[in-house]
Order: C-alpha cells, then structure tokens, then sequence
C-alpha cells in the first residue's frame, strides 16, 4: 500500500515531496537576532533529514518581541543578510525539503530568561525590557503586569509583521507563518483570560480577532502568490473561560477568507496555571476539527513521534501534514527511518547511500524493527 504520508503535498503554491514538517524550534542562540554558526549546523542537518519541510523557530518582528535575549529576529537589516546567508548554505545540501518561518512577537511572554537559565522573567542587572500586551495582566505569579498596547503600539506591530514578512520573502523562504498561539501576542489577543480589552480589540470574538486579522491581512497584502501563508494557533486554552475549538475555527475560516493556505493547530500557553491533558496525539482532534469545519488545510503537532502514528492521523484524513520537534532533535533521521518502516522512498544525500539498508548489512542490527517493516 502507498503511504500517504510520503505522498506530495500543494502546500498553496508550494509543492511538498511528503506530508513531514520539522516544527519551529527556538534555539535561544542568536546574537541581537542573526543567525549564527548554531543555526547553519541546526539549519543544514534539517535540510537533509526527507521531511517535506523545515520550519524555522519562532522570529521577532521587533527586538523587544523577541522571547529573550537569544531569540532569532528579523527586524534588522544585520538579521535578514544573516538569515539569507544561512538558509543560502541549507539549501544548497537540501535534499527535496521546503523552508519555512514562523514570524511572531512575544508579547507579555518576552524578556525572559533562556530556558536553561531557569525561563523566568528577567530582572536586575539582566537588561530586562518593559513587555507589551492587550491587558495589563501578567504571564503568572513573578512576572511584570505588561504595557496594555495603544493604538500607536498596534499600528506599529503590525506594520513590523509586514516588513519582516517582506524580508523573509526577500531572504528566500517559501512558507511564511505568523505565530497565533502558545501565549504570545496574537494568542492573548485571542484568549479571554489575556485580554480585557473595553474597547474594539477586546471582548466579544470579532473584536478579540480584530488585530490578528489585521496583522494577518496587511502580511497577505505584500507577500507574493509564490509564497504560502499559515498561522499557527492554540487551538483551545483547555480552559471553560478560554479561547475554544469553536472560536479558532471561525479564526481559522476567516484566515481561509482572506487566502491564507493553513493552519497549525497547536494548543495552551496562555498561562502556565492551566493544566494540559498532554497524551500521544493529543492536539490532532483540533487540526481534524478545524480542517474539517473551516475547510483550511490543517498541520498536527503534538506527541506524534512513531511512523505509523503519523501515518494514520494522514491516511485517516485528521490532518494534511503531520509536525514534529523534539523527535527531530533525538533523531534527526526521523525521516528515513519512518520510510523503512513503511516501505516508502525518500531521497536522501548521495554521500549518505551507504546506509542503506540494501547496501549495509549492519541495519538489520542497528534497526531491526524499520529493516523488517520495509521488507513486509
């Protein structure tokens, strides 16, 4: 039977070679946002792993967007010829892998410690910065209630989406995504328990959308029809008092609306408070529903790290594309592993072919369980 996870994809206007998407993963390495030595081995080894796709972390559209002090941005002129050069040396070993970023601000989330410092806000002597939301409510317990943003503040915001998305075009990426969830800016516009908002931006639905569509609008009005759109979202806040599965569909037919090509469905982060029902596959309901009822192509996330998994939230319809990170990072040959086992073609480098398994008689060793499936 052919898999339909290593079967192509239009991504919009771009053409996947399967269904694999390596998900954003911020790396906190950056120096005032560029791209470094860190990102060209993170950004190569990706580029060369099958997936279909490769999505850059989480990038500020302005340095005080920025999550910490080691975040990627793409706000400068210094940031966008370090990105170019870096993804100018990933594509040239990419094997068939498309590339994408995920441009966003980090609202009331930002100054904060990298997370092996600990991921708390930061203080002292640490050059904090004054953080920026819809409401004057704090991430949680010992952080700063930030700046609720004025009118000046939005209009500025958005206009930093559009230029980074403009740089980002001009850098070479084929897939732009604005970052809508896990507690950062868009996302609290969104969610009720982040925004309390008496004015437009706030309160029912259509006003707490208001600004991320806005955002939303004015980047699809200067990125070119070569280049595909999304949004990722938290789908719920998995809160009664939080934004739900029924809001974000309407999000979501409205990103549809205006051209948008997908959405990633993530979920949480809004507050740390709120408990998540975290279990394999537990988020790919949201991408089943979302696809299903706004009628966007949809990407899972979320504790999808076995072949056949992925392969049957696929096959079943419950997404397009399937994203994975933390199982990128303990296996960057995810790919080529989970094509053994399903008995699917992948392209990989030329000066990789000895490992294959027809070609090394050690992988019956060192992956018994792929080799066999392979051969079913």
């Amino acid at each position: 039977m052919t898999s339909r996870l290593f079967s192509p994809f239009a991504l919009g206007p771009v053409e996947l070679a399967n269904r694999i998407v390596v998900a954003p993963m911020c790396q906190y390495s950056a120096d005032d946002g560029c791209a470094n030595d860190w990102h060209l081995q993170h950004w190569m080894q990706y580029a060369y792993s099958g997936a279909g796709l490769f999505m850059v972390e989480a990038t500020a559209v302005e340095r005080h967007g920025r999550i910490t002090h080691g975040c990627l941005g793409l706000y400068s002129d210094a940031n966008e010829a370090a990105a170019r050069r870096t993804l100018d040396v990933a594509r040239r070993v990419a094997v068939k892998t498309r590339f994408g970023i995920q441009i966003g601000h980090a609202g009331r989330k930002a100054s904060a410690q990298r997370p092996w410092e600990g991921g708390k806000a930061l203080t002292g002597d640490a050059d904090p910065w004054i953080t920026m939301a819809p409401s004057s409510i704090p991430f949680d317990q010992g952080w700063p209630a930030p700046r609720p943003l004025e009118r000046a503040d939005l209009k500025r915001i958005r206009d930093s989406f559009v230029k980074t998305a403009e740089r980002a075009v001009r850098a070479g990426f084929e897939v732009i995504e604005l970052h809508g969830a896990h507690g950062y800016l868009m996302h609290s516009f969104l969610s009720p328990i982040a925004n309390r908002r008496d004015d437009e931006y706030g309160g029912s639905l259509e006003n707490r959308m208001r600004f991320p569509l806005e955002v939303a609008t004015a980047v699809r009005a200067v990125v070119p029809k070569h280049v595909a759109l999304g949004m990722r979202l938290s789908a719920t806040d998995w809160a009664a008092e939080g934004l739900t599965i029924e809001d974000s569909v309407e999000v979501s037919r409205r990103l549809k609306a205006l051209g948008y090509d997908y959405v990633c469905a993530s979920s949480g982060g809004v507050t740390p408070s709120i408990k998540v029902p975290v279990a394999p596959g537990y988020q790919v309901p949201l991408a089943e529903r979302i696809r299903r009822d706004a009628g966007i192509a949809t990407r899972a996330v979320g504790l999808i790290v076995d072949a056949r998994q992925a392969e049957q939230i696929v096959a079943s319809g419950q997404a397009d594309m399937v994203a994975m990170a933390r199982a990128f990072l303990d296996d960057p040959r995810w790919v080529w592993h989970a094509a053994e086992r399903l008995g699917a073609p992948v392209a990989w480098p030329p000066q990789y072919d000895r490992l294959k398994p027809t070609m090394w008689p050690g992988a019956k060793l060192a992956r018994p369980d792929g080799v066999k499936a392979a051969a079913d």
